[in-house]
């Protein structure tokens, strides 16, 4: 046995916050009553009965008569401890195996890690594409209590196609944002991202979106559909939709010399990128569109509501296009940081500095919305073969209402995103930072 490793185990269930110490400590409680009876009986029954010649000489030596009582009592006090820490250690293992996944031994170190996301802030992550779901990946270490609102003005690929023959919400972003939160990242796991091969009726579809269909149907609820999902993968938080409404992105194209013929406006969220001019401005159809209540609520109550990153206008404005949703981040007493993409993206924000990025925040939602601007500051990365994109470099005129701070958040093997442990830790020590003042000022 290792013994090391054993006493590592046993401090670790003292950890705070593991709900374990009040248990131990009635359980210890609850042995010294037991010893104590057993040692009046046991007193009782050596002095009453009359032991025969030839075993007295043993029951003397077993009952350890031969040392004065107080290194008796330390003796039998250490082997006492010693055995119920082992048999707390292997039954907890026991008990706890089948809800653990392969290779995860120390039971102590799994049940700190749940009570300490479990009394994490709430969060409130808005965006879509992968950049939510990288950003969700790396906040799922630090809290479960994390919500995740996502666009609905997705018409590509495997979403669109089903949005437009069921009549669903597209199910892509949100079974990204599935496979993120999941507790595990397992084979079921690559299953809902399994993409199918190029043919007739499933070519492109993806498992996920399917099995997320599939589950409305069954359900006749498309909110019920994601919840139901977001349980076969032991999801940690909610993803919900910004808006029910089935809303339809434009955008408002400038001129370019490249795209002189191109209509002037330009219709669906897979377009806009692939117009080959610069975007003004984007909108929603309809205009009115509700906010979803529970993600208006979740806004409201958060501890920390974090927007981006993520294609910047056909991820990150749809959302930010439903009134409803703005209003609540204006009205919202959370901590609101807006983190930038750490490159640009063709057809979208060719060019774009930090400050353009805030600009075009600005120019559709208004000012003071955010608090902080979390932007990358390492640009000493290897870019990859014929790279059309450019890192974003935090130049330009920022005004004095932002808060900008920056940090390493590149993924080295992904120079285009960012890293999902470096954005949460530098996330949330930001908050922890912006906690501490507030409670100084109060």
């Amino acid at each position: 046995m290792d013994y090391k490793g054993l006493w590592v185990s046993i401090r670790k269930w003292l950890y705070p916050g593991m709900g374990i110490k009040r248990w131990l400590v009635l359980l210890a409680v609850g042995l010294f009553f037991l010893s104590l009876g057993v040692s009046f009986l046991y007193v009782e029954a050596y002095r009453a009965v009359e032991f025969p010649t030839g075993i007295s000489p043993l029951v003397y030596t077993l009952t350890l008569q031969f040392l004065p009582h107080w290194a008796r009592g330390l003796i039998l006090c250490t082997l006492g401890f010693v055995i119920v820490a082992i048999s707390l250690y292997r039954v907890s293992r026991s008990l706890l195996k089948p809800f653990v996944a392969p290779g995860q031994t120390d039971m102590a170190d799994i049940l700190y890690r749940y009570h300490l996301r479990a009394k994490g802030p709430k969060i409130v992550a808005i965006g879509g594409g992968h950049g939510l779901s990288t950003l969700l990946r790396g906040l799922k270490e630090h809290t479960s209590n994390l919500t995740a609102i996502v666009t609905v003005a997705d018409d590509g690929g495997s979403s669109g196609r089903l949005r437009q023959e069921l009549g669903l919400l597209p199910p892509g972003d949100f079974r990204n944002c599935i496979t993120a939160l999941a507790d595990k990242e397992s084979l079921m796991t690559e299953l809902f991202q399994y993409r199918f091969g190029e043919g007739t009726g499933l070519g492109g579809h993806s498992f996920g979106n399917l099995f997320i269909a599939a589950m409305a149907g069954v359900t006749g609820d498309f909110e019920r559909a994601i919840l139901e999902s977001s349980k076969v993968l032991a999801v940690r938080g909610r993803i919900l939709p910004s808006t029910l409404t089935r809303v339809t992105l434009w955008a408002e194209l400038g001129d370019a010399e490249t795209a002189n013929l191109i209509a002037r406006q330009i219709e669906g969220e897979s377009r806009i990128p692939k117009a080959g001019a610069p975007i003004e401005r984007v909108f929603l159809r309809p205009e009115d569109a509700r906010g979803y209540s529970e993600a208006v609520q979740a806004i409201l109550e958060a501890d920390l509501v974090v927007v981006g990153p993520g294609s910047l206008y056909t991820s990150i404005l749809p959302n930010l296009l439903v009134s409803d949703i703005v209003q609540a981040l204006r009205a919202a007493r959370a901590l609101k940081i807006y983190v930038c993409n750490v490159a640009t993206q063709p057809g979208e924000t060719d060019g774009y500095s930090v400050g353009n990025h805030i600009r075009a925040l600005e120019d559709h939602i208004g000012q003071d919305v955010f608090d902080i601007v979390l932007a990358n500051n390492n640009f000493e990365v290897t870019h990859p073969p014929n790279w059309k994109s450019q890192l974003v470099h935090p130049e330009g005129d920022l005004g004095n209402h932002w808060q900008v701070v920056k940090a390493d958040l590149i993924d080295p093997m992904n120079p285009w995103r960012h890293n999902p442990e470096k954005l949460a830790r530098e996330i949330m020590h930001i908050y922890q930072s912006w906690e501490g003042q507030r409670a100084l000022a109060h």
